[in-house]
């Protein structure tokens, strides 16, 4: 078996809209700089993903120096956004959590609100003290993450995409496949693994950054949305529910929380430690 390598290294500066490949990023005990740190809201302040609108996916946020970002996507004007003065925040709704954001300005709002078809805003995380605390059942004291669905980190393995790919073309939608990694919008991808290896990790070194791996991760309706057109199918939650299932949810990676803070580079060597 060759020995395991960090394939690639993802951020989505605003949560749900196209993640953008990296040669590197700083690890920071919240998740990766400047991923996740804007996010969506609606009229009632609540976080908005890919799940309710898939035209989030082809919209791009380019990051700037100082956090900032830009916004594109198609039939739009690209618009800059810079992060917002800390003068005053509000509370969202992240997956019924209450976490506090700062809200941009009117133009986000407005861009927003014209792409999306409805009312809708920008907000963003900016101190330490407004992370929300990682799953108690599967944290230790102390662990925050972003606007992440739940954990800091996401990391998959080129091998499992594999396997799902050969078990897809198996079934009644293989039409379907293959799938890309995309699909799954992780933050790490590791090559050299065999398939599904990731099972029986429990800490991870990749460079100089180590990470607790707290569980798998429970897969939802936006691995279905092709992230180049936001159209859906059936696939991959159809074969992973036959196939990849744990605590009554389909699976698809690991979840990590960082032990340290550090840099990762895409070709790191990845050591598994537990």
């Amino acid at each position: 078996m060759p020995t395991p390598l960090l394939r690639s290294v993802h951020v989505h500066p605003v949560k749900a809209m196209r993640a953008l490949a990296t040669a590197e990023a700083e690890v920071q005990p919240w998740g990766l700089a400047g991923d996740r740190r804007w996010a969506v809201v609606d009229a009632a302040d609540k976080v908005v993903t890919q799940r309710r609108h898939p035209r989030m996916a082809l919209a791009t946020a380019e990051p700037l120096p100082g956090g900032g970002i830009v916004l594109s996507a198609s039939g739009r004007p690209p618009l800059t956004v810079e992060v917002p003065r800390p003068s005053s925040t509000v509370t969202v709704d992240v997956f019924d959590k209450p976490v506090e954001a700062v809200p941009a300005g009117p133009e986000a709002a407005g861009w927003l609100s014209a792409y999306l078809e409805g009312e809708f805003r920008l907000v963003h995380m900016d101190a330490p003290e407004h992370r929300r605390p990682v799953d108690p059942d599967y944290a230790l004291p102390g662990e925050t993450v972003s606007f992440a669905d739940g954990y800091p980190l996401l990391v998959t393995t080129t091998s499992s995409l594999d396997a799902l790919n050969s078990l897809i073309a198996q079934g009644d939608h293989a039409h379907e496949g293959p799938l890309p990694m995309n699909r799954f919008r992780p933050n790490l991808v590791v090559e050299g693994t065999a398939p599904w290896a990731e099972d029986g990790w429990t800490r991870l070194a990749v460079g100089e950054v180590t990470f607790r791996v707290a569980r798998p991760c429970g897969r939802c309706v936006v691995t279905t949305t092709n992230q180049f057109t936001a159209e859906r199918g059936k696939e991959p939650l159809r074969t992973l529910a036959r196939h990849r299932r744990s605590d009554g949810r389909v699976i698809f990676g690991q979840n990590l929380v960082p032990e340290h803070t550090g840099t990762v580079r895409v070709g790191d060597e990845v050591k598994i430690l537990d």
